[in-house]
């Protein structure tokens, strides 16, 4: 079983913000896999459901992102799981807008939710980054992330939320592969008649070789001139052997 966290603000005055991207994914997941209704319990938003014989826990932590690892500790001791049983997604600065990554352990890079995770349940958890992009200056940082989303984002948001979701069995079982491969199918699908070709033999700076058949190579005559061919008439090959 994983439990899969999502972070983010509560209420609708911060729902379409970027620090919100994490609470998107998850209520993407519930809803396109038909998980039970959302309810209120380890101070947030909680809902399960199955990918196949894979048990999920999607949780939405109520306490402000500044302490979201309260809800993330009551969940895990409630359900007895493990940090390496946690997979948190949420917003990432450092990324472009529309890149995902996945890593395991490491430290929260000053973000709040992290920070909280890391001091209540330790920082060997799994960690679904998504990237929104960067304002330029480390001042700025709060005000854009307390944003919502640009009219102009809104294209990648929906792919990458509906890549999310079309991987997230995949993020379940394991294969964070498949999964980010799920993702990019939805970001960056491959154009169709663009396969590559297999690289032509490169030519050489040095002309081949012409094969001379033996029959061409000149003979000596009797005279001891050569020629390509003989020329003369029967008369003068049969003088020519009386000289």
């Amino acid at each position: 079983m994983k439990l899969i966290v999502g972070l983010g603000n509560p209420g609708a005055k911060y729902s379409g913000n970027r620090h919100n991207i994490g609470f998107m994914a998850v209520d993407r997941i519930a809803q396109d896999h038909g998980f039970a209704p959302w309810k209120t319990k380890h101070q947030g938003m909680v809902t399960e459901g199955r990918f196949g014989s894979d048990r999920a826990i999607l949780l939405k932590p109520e306490t402000f992102m500044n302490l979201s690892g309260q809800s993330v500790q009551a969940a895990m001791r409630f359900h007895k799981l493990d940090p390496s049983d946690v997979i948190v997604l949420h917003d990432e600065i450092d990324l472009a807008p529309a890149k995902v990554k996945f890593k395991i352990g490491g430290g929260h890079a000053g973000h709040n939710g992290l920070r909280s995770i890391h001091t209540h349940i330790g920082a060997d958890y799994g960690r679904v980054r998504l990237g929104v992009g960067h304002p330029g200056h480390k001042d700025a940082v709060p005000g854009y992330v307390l944003r919502d989303f640009s009219k102009a984002d809104h294209s990648w948001l929906e792919d990458v939320l509906c890549g999310i979701s079309d991987g997230a069995a995949d993020l379940v079982r394991g294969d964070t592969s498949k999964f980010l491969n799920a993702v990019a199918m939805r970001v960056a699908p491959p154009r169709a008649g663009t396969g590559t070709k297999k690289p032509g033999k490169p030519a050489s700076n040095q002309a081949d070789p012409i094969a001379t058949p033996a029959d061409a190579v000149s003979k000596p005559r009797n005279d001891g001139s050569t020629s390509s061919s003989d020329e003369r008439t029967a008369l003068q090959k049969l003088m020519d052997r009386f000289k």
